[in-house]
This record gives C-alpha cells, sequence and structure tokens, in this order.
C-alpha cells in the first residue's frame, strides 16, 4: 500500500545519482513544490557535495539505511549497469509504503536485475524512462525544465499496484513530464531504432573521421549539419556503453536493418542511379515532416539533446 496520495506533497524523496537526469527531476520537484525534503545519494562526493551546493538537494547522505528510512519514493538515476547492484543494496531497507523507480533507457535487463534484487518486494519498484536530456553531464547541467512536455515511459510490472503506478505517473507530471505506458520488450525494440541507433552513429562517425588522415582540417570545416548530426556524440560515453550492451540484441537489429539501407545507398552512388537516392531522400523528407507535423507540434522542441 501506498502511504502518500499521488496527488499530495511527498514528504521525503531519496535521488540515486544527482547528475543531469537526477539533479533536473530534483530541482523540477522543488520548483513545483512537489516534495519537502531531497536527500542525495551518489558514488561521486564531489557530485554529491556540488548538488548540495548548487541547491539541488536539501540534504547529501552516503548512509542508505537513514537515507531510505521515511521514505516515500526513490528515484534510481544512474548508468543502467548498476541497477542491480544498488536495488539489492537497499533491499534491506526499503520499507513497506516506500515505491522505487527509475530513469534508465532500457528495461528488460532492469526488470530482470529487479526480480533478482528486490525478490518479494518487486511490487513496490515500477520501471520508467523519461525521453530527455542534454549532452553536458553532472550537476551543473541539470535543470528544472529539462521534463517540460517530454515523455515518460513507465514499463509497469504485474506485481505494481496501480497505486504505485500512479504516484510514479503523478510525481513525473508535476515535473511536466507526459506519462505514456509500454511493455518493456516494446520500449527497448522502439528505442533501439529511434535512440540507441543514432547515439551509436554519431559516436562512431566522430570516432571514425579522428581516426582518417588530416582529420584536424576535416574537423576545422565541420558547419552545423555536422554539428547538428553530430550533438548526441556529446552524451556520457559511461552511459551510452551501458546501454548499448544492454540493449545489444535489438541494437544489432536495427544495425542489420541500417547497413542494408547503407548498401542501398552505396550501390545507387556506384551506379550514378539518381532516381534511387532521389526516392530514399524524398521518402526520408516526407517522413520526417510527417514526424515532426504529427509528435513535435505540441512539444517544445529541445535545442540540447540525448536520451
Amino acid at each position: 500500500m501506498v502511504a502518500t496520495s499521488a496527488n499530495e506533497q511527498l514528504k521525503k524523496v531519496v535521488i540515486i545519482g544527482v547528475g543531469l537526469i537526477g539533479g533536473s527531476f530534483a530541482l523540477a520537484l522543488k520548483k513545483n513544490s512537489a516534495a519537502i525534503h531531497l536527500v542525495g545519494l551518489e558514488r561521486s562526493a564531489a557530485s554529491l557535495e556540488r548538488a548540495l551546493v548548487l541547491g539541488i538537494i536539501d540534504e547529501a547522505s552516503t548512509d542508505i539505511a537513514s537515507a531510505l528510512q521515511g521514505a516515500d519514493l526513490v528515484v534510481i538515476s544512474a548508468p543502467v549497469a548498476q541497477t542491480e547492484v544498488i536495488l539489492s543494496a537497499i533491499y534491506p531497507h526499503l520499507e513497506a509504503h516506500t515505491i522505487v523507480t527509475d530513469t534508465g533507457s532500457t528495461k528488460a535487463d532492469v526488470e530482470v536485475s529487479a526480480r533478482k534484487a528486490l525478490q518479494d518486494k518487486i511490487g513496490q519498484f515500477v520501471p520508467a524512462h523519461p525521453i530527455a536530456g542534454r549532452e553536458s553531464n553532472g550537476p551543473d547541467a541539470a535543470i528544472a525544465s529539462l521534463y517540460q512536455a517530454k515523455k515518460l515511459v513507465i514499463t509497469a510490472l504485474p506485481e505494481n499496484a496501480q497505486s504505485a503506478i500512479d504516484l510514479v505517473a503523478t510525481t513525473w507530471q508535476r515535473c511536466g513530464a507526459v506519462p505514456h505506458y509500454l511493455t518493456p520488450s516494446q520500449h527497448d525494440h522502439v528505442f533501439a531504432a529511434v535512440s540507441h541507433l543514432p547515439h551509436l552513429l554519431a559516436y562512431a562517425l566522430v570516432d571514425q573521421i579522428t581516426e582518417q588522415p588530416q582529420a584536424e582540417l576535416r574537423f576545422q570545416y565541420a558547419a552545423s549539419g555536422f554539428r547538428d548530426f553530430t550533438r548526441i556524440a556529446g552524451s556520457s560515453p559511461e552511459m551510452w556503453r551501458d546501454i548499448s550492451l544492454a540493449n545489444r540484441a535489438a541494437l544489432l537489429d536495427e544495425l542489420t536493418h541500417y547497413q542494408a539501407q547503407l548498401q542501398r545507398v552505396a550501390n545507387a552512388l556506384k551506379q550514378s542511379d539518381g532516381a534511387e537516392l532521389l526516392a530514399i531522400f524524398s521518402n526520408a523528407q516526407a517522413a520526417r515532416r510527417r514526424w515532426i507535423q504529427a509528435i513535435e507540434s505540441a512539444e517544445q522542441p529541445p535545442k540540447e539533446g540525448g536520451d
């Protein structure tokens, strides 16, 4: 049973990982008076101290037991590879009324990790993924408006009480996010295509250029098109390594399809087939315009990205 109603002010929220994502969540809660007391837990003492100095959190803690005492909500905002370790650490101190959620960019592996770590308390964990980000990291990158009009995907588990799901959804709504619901498998296949693959390609392209002769000369003449295409390569390498490995099956499937498309383009170039290139480019342009009109018309387009 959830002690705190979804519409009430949360008495205590614990945020594990007070960088961009966790820090922005904390600032949004503060801005909207959604929580009375915010406690930060962080593996980096410097980040924890910085978050305290910036007023992102009210209390910095390194003691899990005392941090979780009386907590209404625990938000895990750390690289997905750390999820099982973190959940295992909080399991002995997890009170019956406390709900736990995460911000991880993969969900099937997170569910597996949660079931191993939380066992009989699995119903208290509601997996989620806010679709927002910036290429900068750390507490200094956190902004209260990061989640405004952004999607929040919840991949609820069969064991979750509706009250627990509602608590997570409503808390994120108070940060400006718009809740959506998918299964873990649906989530991972969708985001392999529209998020994980683009990040992989951006990193690969920049890395490729650094390995080429006269790399500095090439970068010297790179302009807005290159900047826009590779912007997300400025995101956390550690985070995207973990995401890529965690969702490798779906990502490899998408990469195979992309390689086939690249071969189609290469064949058109070899054959000087302008009609084929025009068909590919025109179809892509039309699809992107439909996406912009249908999806982003009600959202503020991100000035900085990564998700």
